[in-house]
């Protein structure tokens, strides 16, 4: 965004009932509603303000030039599912009449109206970012994107064999007249609109020709001088398709499909069932979106508009290349110099082998004492997955219970589950059927586990289980033990060195029976209303956050609270992905009129307005975006209570999830969690910060501060602290730039 643009939107801030403005700042006066729309952001509009910080990362010189193309194929995949989902959501509440406002005040259609005011620009940059910049730069550097028009004679002959031997089997020509109906589009699909006159007639047709998605997008050429598009290449060979025709024109176009379930799960006797069924559903769901090139006729435009059922407003002109999610292609290259330097992962200084290379005994590290993960920078394979390989190898462990959101088939840990089933151990695996987009992968190899004897549940009616936790259960001299794992990703390797993400190993007493309950809650019909230390969406999540938040009133207004009495200052420092539940808004607002100190990282939505004078002006909110995606949960009130877990501060996570935030007591892991939170919140590299009227400013070190980029310091702690244990040094976990 432009200074002009910021200036711009700052007098855009909201305006409450009885404000005056002086010097154009505003001020407050008369009285103050906490559910007044002006003082909440609206959730599809901050998402798009999301993307557009994940969209600056492609813009930033200091990004190198392969990662800089990544996020641009970010943006563009995360634009196709905000469409899939979000769009596709808000097109179905108009459709139903559905006139019911958000918190900030706007019905569905106008919903819709805003985002596409605010997304069309988007795109513009978006493009620009790319055949401006990214493409020009990579090209200087040998990694070019090349028409077909530019190559040379040889590199042409070479592309012809390619199209005659891979590419022009599989193309299907499908005519559109009266004898052939409009086919059916897919979902995301890139195709090539054509229009061709046939040579004797002079008539002229129309056809659609699909660029197979079953090869590579981009055809890298031999010499490693580049790569050209594959819808390029067809387009200039399109007249083999069509003998006896002339091929006037091609264009390319992409549809978006609404790809959410709709799923009644209360009148479903078998949820997998029921879920496969809508997964089939899925393909032939309504139009949410056609993309068209720059330069489409409007005729073209309008045939396909009107065969698709669709309108202008959902039509998106779209400048250079079409479907740029498929760059991820160009910049998985390996070309070391044009990506960041690599960096691995380091085994957590107590999971790490001891003398000799003899491997420690986790079960007897975590009866030690509690273990805090930070992932990546503490390796996911050396303390999560082989926390779940040591059980299933064990002799003495009993029973494994685990929730799997989303993972993979290959995973080691499902293979550990299915070894621990095969020898003999009680294994339960609760399989998250409606993970949306890995509904079919997760239906796939729970089936596997099945077969091996895993007892697997599959999710609940009404509730999604979201939750991250495993159960171990062990016999021991001591009698029965159990071991847990509570975190806040998902059990999936891959994702674990990519997502930023912690988690808590405890041998506790009383969590080990609170995850007992909470598993017999998932797999059977009990009833748990009442938790020892958790803290459990739908159970009690909600009811206990609002109560933390008002403990910190009255301490800071010296009143006695449960903890005693006393005057501190109040604090409340948070670590979400998404805030958006206007009742815990409001108990923040509260809380900032009150006095207390609210510090917020808030990775992407945020519907609070911090910043305004009388009402949040004691709220401050960080986003951070960088080379990893921040998906932790941290909460702390006051100094001393820290949580971490799954769940984010929205409806769903805290009224329709079932999630888990776990206390943390060990005051060493406190110390290390508040660590987390200094570090990130004084990001001044990857740091943004909201203003009230909704706009993210990028924060830059100022004259003569040094730069502090949060997820580079976390590494570099790693790093020190690996190679300390390695020669024998002593680790301090408690490092400032832990």
């Amino acid at each position: 965004m432009s200074e002009v643009e910021l200036d711009a939107a700052v007098t855009r801030a909201p305006r409450l009932h009885g404000d005056t403005s002086v010097d154009g700042r505003i001020v407050r006066s008369g009285s103050i509603s906490l559910d007044d729309p002006d003082l909440y952001l609206n959730r599809e509009l901050s998402w798009l303000e999301f993307n557009r910080r994940v969209l600056a990362q492609a813009a930033d010189a200091d990004v190198p030039l392969l990662e800089r193309l990544r996020f641009i194929a970010i943006f563009a995949s995360n634009l196709d599912e905000f469409f899939m989902v979000r769009v596709a959501g808000l097109k179905r509440q108009v459709a139903a009449g559905v006139t019911r406002r958000t918190p900030d005040g706007r019905t569905p259609q106008e919903q819709l109206r805003d985002c596409a005011q605010r997304l069309r620009p988007m795109l513009e940059t978006s493009s620009d970012i790319l055949h401006d910049q990214v493409l020009p730069l990579l090209a200087r550097n040998g990694v070019s994107l090349i028409s077909v028009h530019d190559l040379d004679g040889a590199q042409r002959a070479e592309l012809d064999a390619y199209f005659t031997d891979q590419v022009f089997p599989v193309l299907t020509p499908l005519a559109v007249d009266p004898g052939h109906p409009f086919p059916y589009i897919s979902n995301l699909s890139l195709s090539l609109a054509v229009t061709v006159r046939d040579r004797k007639t002079g008539q002229r047709h129309f056809a659609r020709v699909k660029v197979p998605g079953v090869l590579p997008r981009f055809v890298q050429l031999a010499d490693g001088t580049g790569a050209v598009p594959l819808e390029d290449l067809m387009a200039a060979d399109l007249a083999r398709l069509f003998p006896g025709m002339e091929v006037l024109e091609t264009w390319p176009f992409r549809v978006t499909r609404n790809a959410e379930l709709d799923l009644g799960e209360d009148e479903a006797e078998d949820l997998l069932m029921a879920i496969e069924q809508e997964l089939r559903n899925r393909r032939f769901g309504a139009v949410v979106r056609l993309e068209v090139a720059h330069g489409t006729p409007q005729r073209v435009i309008a045939l396909l508009q009107d065969e698709l059922d669709i309108g202008s407003d959902d039509t998106y002109v779209v400048s250079g290349l079409l479907g740029q999610d498929d760059l991820q292609q160009l910049a998985d290259l390996d070309v070391p110099r044009l990506k960041w330097q690599p960096w691995n992962p380091v085994p957590h200084p107590r999971f790490a082998s001891g003398a000799e290379g003899t491997p420690v005994d986790v079960f007897e590290e975590i009866r030690r004492g509690d273990l805090l993960v930070h992932h990546p920078y503490d390796s996911f394979v050396h303390t999560v997955e082989r926390f779940i390989t040591a059980a299933a190898e064990d002799p003495d462990v009993l029973a494994i219970k685990q929730t799997l959101y989303r993972t993979s088939g290959d995973s080691p840990i499902v293979q550990a589950l299915i070894r621990a089933a095969e020898r003999g151990k009680q294994v339960v695996a609760l399989v998250e059927l409606k993970a949306r987009f890995d509904e079919e992968a997760n239906i796939v190899w729970a089936r596997e586990l099945e077969k091996a004897g895993v007892h697997v549940v599959y999710g609940l009616v009404g509730l999604k289980t979201h939750t991250k936790t495993a159960l171990v259960v062990r016999r021991e001299a001591g009698g029965i033990r159990r071991y847990v794992h509570i975190g806040t990703g998902n059990y999936n390797p891959r994702t674990a060195r990519l997502y930023t993400d912690v988690g808590l190993f405890s041998a506790d007493h009383e969590l080990g029976a609170d995850l007992t309950d909470l598993f017999n809650f998932l797999t059977g019909y009990a009833r748990q209303d009442t938790y020892r230390r958790l803290l459990v969406a739908p159970v009690n999540l909600r009811e206990r956050i609002v109560e933390l938040i008002q403990r910190e009133i009255d301490l800071h207004n010296g009143r006695p609270t449960a903890c005693g009495a006393g005057q501190r200052q109040g604090l409340i420092r948070l670590k979400l992905n998404a805030l958006i539940d206007a009742p815990l808004i409001a108990e923040l607002y509260r809380a900032s009129r009150a006095g207390v100190r609210i510090e917020l990282v808030i990775r992407g939505i945020c519907g609070l307005r911090p910043g305004i004078p009388g009402i949040s002006d004691r709220i401050r909110v960080v986003s951070i975006v960088g080379r990893l995606l921040e998906h932790s949960r941290i909460l702390q009130f006051g100094p001393a209570d820290m949580y971490l877990g799954s769940a984010d501060w929205m409806p769903r996570n805290l009224d329709r999830r079932v999630e888990v935030m776990a206390p943390v007591s060990d005051p060493a892991l406190r110390e290390e969690l508040r660590q987390v939170l200094d570090a990130e919140l004084a990001d001044n590299v990857n740091g943004w910060i909201l203003k009230a009227d909704g706009s993210w400013h990028r924060r830059s070190p100022g004259d003569g501060e040094d730069p502090r980029p949060s997820q580079q310091l976390f590494m570099q702690a790693a790093d020190q602290r690996f190679a300390a244990d390695r020669d024998g040094v002593q680790p301090d976990r408690t490092a400032p730039t832990r």
